[in-house]
């Protein structure tokens, strides 16, 4: 087969695999160049979000769950659970086949539409010519009428608290523990601390989340921010605001040293996971020759349709401007595929969902009461406490609320903001709504099923004209 392809992708994450297949299904040919070796030394499609990241912290997510409902939860049902054990290495076993299923099917999807997925490092050598570099030391080029870089990001890391990989580990680290620690360190309290910290409190970790800033899930509403506050408190998170990691000491345990307003301060934990961002990988997409443009912080520099300054070359996900969202980046490769094929379509930034997997779940599409206020714009609001909500009863989730903001004169939906049971999937109806330019009346004027969840939804759209049903207005 020559070396020559209408379209070769540069990683095989969510954006990437999504821009070759669609590309194969446009009728060109295509190659995926990825390196990505799973734990196990087998190679794997899939990137961070589908080995290490999205995938198998949900399923943690969701053994841990299962585990605290029988354990502390079944007793307001009149349910009695005796002889309750945890085989943590079998839940971690678990994980791995999800995540091994998930990457398979994307290997059949590659099959099906005939996509040569050429496994090594890809380097951008020429604008249209991309060199693979593989693990047994060869190397071999490969030319394309277009390129799509879709590297992906990985763990930010800090020198205060320098990786070993057995007491201190990243995100990645943390998805294989093989025993409950008894005391856990987090620094940062952002998504993937929480949800990591929600993993091991559940299964019965003290943990304690070290966070810089001041706020409290920042980009969040501040009403769904206290909120979660407070609820993680209850559940028995210790989240300590405004402390600044120092130094890390290994000596059995690890200790952590940090400063916050009162000075400096230790913590003695098992085992410390960092989680203080993410950063793109473009420290070797590119060789000396060509003059890709990247911005301060290495994030590709691209156009509304993904484009970079190279001809034909494109870049997308996390590698690119915009949140690093599997979803995001999904649809960029999608958009971009069909850009080559000279199709039209666009991406809507201002609808890109947000999710946080913690229990409650936290969701929010659009802005913030806080910006809107910033940006002078006039508004309303529409809150639903799911207390009130007949399913979340029935479920003995109660916790949390649906948030609808409204522009004032148009009624057009401007934000929603959820925290509560299954949000993950009740933000979409306000997503569809925005996409649309719909209103909350177009909400509060469609016919929801009862009992549901998304009844809140209704309610919260109904509130924002204060003619909610099942609350004072």
């Amino acid at each position: 087969m020559s070396n020559h392809y209408d379209v070769i992708v540069i990683g095989a994450g969510p954006a990437g695999y999504s821009a070759a297949i669609r590309c194969a299904q446009l009728g060109m040919r295509t190659a995926v160049v990825d390196a990505f070796v799973f734990k196990d030394g087998e190679p794997a499609l899939g990137g961070t979000c589908l080995n290490v990241g999205c995938i198998p912290s949900k399923a943690l997510l969701d053994s841990s769950e299962q585990y605290h409902k029988v354990t502390e939860q079944l007793s307001a049902h009149g349910i009695t659970a005796q002889g309750v054990e945890l085989d943590v290495e079998k839940m971690i076993a678990r994980k791995d086949k999800v995540v091994k299923d998930l990457t398979g099917g994307i290997r059949q999807l590659f099959k099906a539409n005939k996509i040569e997925w050429i496994h090594g490092h890809g380097q951008l050598v020429e604008a249209k010519t991309v060199e693979v570099r593989r693990s047994d030391g060869t190397s071999e080029r490969y030319s394309a009428d277009s390129v799509v870089l879709a590297t992906g990001s990985r763990s930010v890391e800090i020198g205060a608290a320098a990786l070993d990989h057995e007491r201190i580990v990243n995100s990645d680290g943390a998805l294989d523990f093989t025993e409950v620690p008894q005391r856990l360190g987090i620094i940062g309290a952002g998504v993937i601390g929480l949800e990591m910290g929600s993993v091991w409190s559940r299964l019965g970790s003290e943990v304690v989340l070290l966070e810089a800033q001041d706020e409290f899930l920042g980009p969040v509403d501040r009403q769904v921010a206290r909120t979660a506050q407070k609820e993680f408190k209850k559940q028995g998170l210790d989240i300590r605001l405004g402390c600044r990691v120092t130094g890390t000491r290994v000596d059995g345990g690890v200790t952590v040293s940090y400063e916050d307003k009162n000075g400096g301060q230790e913590l003695e934990v098992d085992r410390l996971i960092v989680c203080v961002g993410r950063r793109p990988n473009t420290d070797d997409l590119c060789s000396k020759e060509v003059d890709l443009l990247l911005d301060e912080r290495g994030f590709i520099n691209v156009d509304e349709d993904c484009k970079t300054n190279l001809p034909d070359v494109y870049a997308v996900g996390d590698v690119v401007r915009g949140p690093m969202l599997a979803h995001k980046g999904q649809e960029e490769g999608i958009l971009v595929a069909e850009r080559i094929a000279g199709k039209g379509g666009r991406l809507n930034y201002e609808t890109i969902p947000w999710v946080i997997y913690t229990d409650p779940e936290i969701a929010w599409v659009g802005r913030t009461e806080e910006q809107l206020k910033k940006a002078g714009i006039p508004y309303n609001t529409g809150v639903f406490g799911f207390a009130a909500n007949g399913r979340a009863r029935a479920m003995d989730q109660t916790a949390g609320m649906v948030k609808l903001i409204a522009h004032a004169e148009t009624d057009r939906l401007l934000g929603a903001h959820i925290i509560g049971p299954q949000a993950s999937e009740l933000i979409a109806e306000a997503v569809v709504t925005m996409e649309f330019a719909g209103s909350a009346e177009d909400i509060a004027r469609t016919i929801h099923a009862h009992p549901t969840l998304s009844e809140s939804v209704h309610e919260a759209a109904l509130a924002v004209g204060k003619r909610a049903i099942h609350k004072a207005n």
